[in-house]
């Protein structure tokens, strides 16, 4: 399914009609067409604003509550920003547009390798992507200007803190898998951490491990 103008039109009026009005973000969200990431069934939903299934028991999250994770990282053109859960690449395909570098790690090699092809296919050159156990960040490119977490957590992670350079800011979903979660802005300072609570969401849970091939 192709991105028209009039669809075009009401996705993104849909996405300001729930919050999204950083035009940097916007205008990313219209260069990026969510078609190319949602393939088989659920192709004709892909403009809907509402999370689908991926492979792997995942999800690619509804574009409102993209646009508004997006808008609170609040991503300047030099930073480098950690992303844990790349599932479809939808998310990381945004930042690129917005980042100078995006690292987006993924425990199902299943997701990273298709993602990785499509990136490339895209000409898209500031993703790196990797298959490894994100819960435990990339400490060998850390420090990060910003992370984004798209799995709930019960508590933001530590490692991925620690990762956070002084001034960032990292987005991450965090209460029980079965209940509704709440999405927290974290901001570290010289003194420690601010946490700010943003909105009320659902996602898949944060695992530790590598998935299966």
């Amino acid at each position: 399914m192709t991105l028209d103008a009039d669809t075009k039109m009401q996705f993104l009026y849909a996405l300001r009609s729930k919050g999204v009005m950083d035009t940097r973000v916007l205008t990313a969200m219209e260069k990026v067409d969510r078609g190319q990431f949602v393939t088989g069934t659920f192709a004709d939903r892909a403009y809907d604003d509402m999370p689908l299934p991926i492979s792997c028991g995942q999800t690619i999250s509804q574009p409102s509550v993209v646009g508004l994770m997006t808008q609170a990282l609040n991503v300047q053109p030099r930073d480098k920003v950690l992303e844990v859960g790349t599932g479809s690449g939808y998310q990381a395909a945004i930042l690129s547009h917005l980042a100078r570098r995006v690292y987006t790690v993924d425990r199902h090699a299943r997701l990273t390798r298709p993602v990785r092809k499509m990136f490339e296919e895209m000409d898209i050159t500031n993703i790196t992507v990797v298959t490894g156990d994100g819960s435990f960040g990339l400490p060998e490119q850390a420090p990060f200007d910003r992370i984004i977490v798209t799995a709930a957590a019960e508590d933001p992670p530590g490692p991925l803190l620690a990762q956070l350079r002084e001034g960032g800011i990292m987005i991450v979903p965090v209460g029980q898998s079965d209940a509704v979660q709440s999405l927290i802005k974290v901001t570290k300072t010289a003194e420690g951490f601010d946490y700010e609570e943003l909105l009320p969401v659902r996602f898949v849970p944060l695992l530790e491990g590598l998935g299966a091939e």
